[in-house]
């Protein structure tokens, strides 16, 4: 009965493996943005601190870039 019911749910489940495979791949992918986005935001405050860009472009910037690292936050992060 074990035999057939391997047969039987062989290609459920892999199909829920390639399932894991995707969402993990779509989650480093969104890490990855989270990382350059505060890599961003960083160097934006380098910019501002040297005075290689104005207070209202950094604040434009700023306010975008973290709107973009509180949506990942919410996808990566939707229990906190």
């Amino acid at each position: 009965m074990f035999l057939v019911d391997d047969i039987l749910f062989a290609p459920v489940k892999g199909l829920a493996a390639v399932c894991r495979k995707v969402e993990e791949a779509a989650r480093q992918e969104l890490e990855n943005r989270e990382k350059a986005a505060m890599s961003a935001l960083g160097e934006l405050h380098r910019q501002l601190e040297t005075g290689q860009i104005e207070e209202g472009d950094f604040d434009l910037q700023e306010a975008r870039l973290l709107e973009q690292i509180e949506g990942f936050a919410r996808v990566l992060h939707p229990q906190d």
